[in-house]
């Protein structure tokens, strides 16, 4: 096992919402995916970085994170003359909602698993320890 059980519980008690808790996004990734609620079109990634008053690599960073955790979609605008650019939205809350139970689901059979190997492994070690009656 690499992590112990308390290097897990530890990590995952230090989350405070549920974009961080489940994909480990930061403020800066909330902001971003707030700002793309928040507008009803689509946006590219200069908007975003004007909409979080930031430099636009960084706010390509954060909207990387995004479609990597599947909070946004990319759609490709093409010109008329050649050529295109992209553009983000958000994904349906609904999807959201649900690749979140489903990692909720996850993490519950993991501590399950987690707490059948700590009773099993120390309850080994009771049944074969010496007796030490006087």
């Amino acid at each position: 096992m690499p992590d112990s059980m308390s290097e897990q519980l530890q990590r995952d008690m230090e989350c405070e919402g549920l974009l961080e808790c489940f994909h480990g996004l930061k403020q800066l990734d909330r902001e971003v995916f707030q700002s793309l609620v928040d507008t009803e079109d689509a946006l590219t990634v200069d908007e975003i970085a004007d909409a979080v008053d930031r430099e636009r690599s960084t706010a390509y960073r954060a909207v990387q994170r995004l479609l990597q955790s599947g909070f946004i979609q990319k759609e490709q605008v093409n010109y008329d003359q050649g050529g295109y650019y992209h553009v983000y939205r958000p994904t349906d809350p609904a999807n959201i909602a649900d690749d979140m139970q489903r990692l909720l689901n996850d993490w519950y059979a993991k501590m399950g698993q987690l707490i059948q190997e700590f009773e099993t492994k120390y309850e080994d070690r009771d049944a074969t320890a010496p007796s030490v009656e006087g």
